[in-house]
């Protein structure tokens, strides 16, 4: 099944998508996270077919989410790690679980835990914060036009502010 490309949509969240965005992709990065470096351990873990596995390691490596580096000289094999936009996708990953556990498991059936390695008590729940650091709620923000949007995307927040006008 091929999928339909957001390349050209002038969108940050469609872009992410385009790059982490199928179920195949967070899971890779999942066990990247947890460690898990060879194809043949990805795919032991994650019991993906070959050819998805591939694809998607191909994928994050051309999108510089991971790299790829020989086990040894001579040999055709490697092992992924992630790069600095791959570990940066951490929060974004926590997020995901944490709306997972509330939404899907519910409190108290948590398949997993992101604990403080030092203290071994669980992190906190990754809000949206305020430059002084309070949480903010959906209502309590905005969207608008950033530096790198495009005469469409201009033109969209425009039309959507003459609409908010009209009400």
């Amino acid at each position: 099944m091929t999928r339909t490309s957001l390349k050209d949509f002038n969108c940050s969240l469609a872009q992410a998508a385009e790059v982490i965005g199928d179920k195949w992709t967070l899971l890779i990065l999942r066990e990247a996270f947890f460690g898990t470096a060879s194809f043949s351990d990805f795919r032991k873990n994650l019991g993906v077919a070959k050819t998805v596995l591939s694809a998607r390691l191909q994928s994050l490596v051309d999108h510089g989410v991971l790299e790829r580096a020989p086990t040894r000289p001579g040999v055709d094999r490697h092992t992924y790690r992630l790069t600095a936009a791959g570990r940066d996708f951490f929060p974004a990953l926590v997020t995901l679980m944490q709306w997972s556990d509330k939404w899907v498991f519910g409190p108290g059936n948590e398949p997993l835990c992101v604990m403080d390695k030092k203290t071994r008590s669980a992190v906190q729940h990754v809000g949206v914060q305020a430059r002084d650091g309070h949480f903010l709620t959906p209502r309590e923000t905005t969207f608008g036009p950033g530096p790198g949007a495009n005469e469409e995307t201009l033109e969209a927040f425009a039309s959507l502010a003459r609409g908010n006008r009209d009400s």
